[in-house]
């Protein structure tokens, strides 16, 4: 946790002069994201791409074409940025769906 200085005003002395007190309250780091990405296979149809897309990461249908498009011509495409669990929980979802349809289709997280 990182500490920032805040500066308080209190009462002026008799001469006039103006006291500085300090203050420090606690600065919360935000937790670091992660990028999912789903990789390309040879065997994955592209509709099953697109649904997963859409199903797991609500994109609409262009943008799910576009990202499954994406994977196909380089390999991998990031779906979307999330908190360590989101990220793990998507993973989970997305690997546990394609193999339920018998698809080698793979997900995965970075941290970003």
């Amino acid at each position: 946790m990182e500490m920032q200085p805040l500066l308080m005003n209190t009462p002026s002395d008799d001469d006039g002069d103006a006291e500085l007190g300090v203050l420090t309250r606690a600065r919360t780091k935000r937790p670091p994201l992660y990028k999912v990405m789903l990789l390309n296979d040879d065997y994955t149809p592209m509709e099953f791409v697109v649904h997963v897309l859409e199903r797991f990461f609500g994109m609409s249908h262009a943008e799910a074409f576009e990202i499954m498009l994406t994977v196909h011509k380089k390999g991998l495409a990031v779906v979307g940025v999330f908190s360590h669990e989101i990220a793990e929980t998507k993973v989970t979802q997305v690997m546990d769906f394609a193999q339920r349809h018998q698809h080698p289709l793979q997900c995965t997280m970075e941290k970003e």
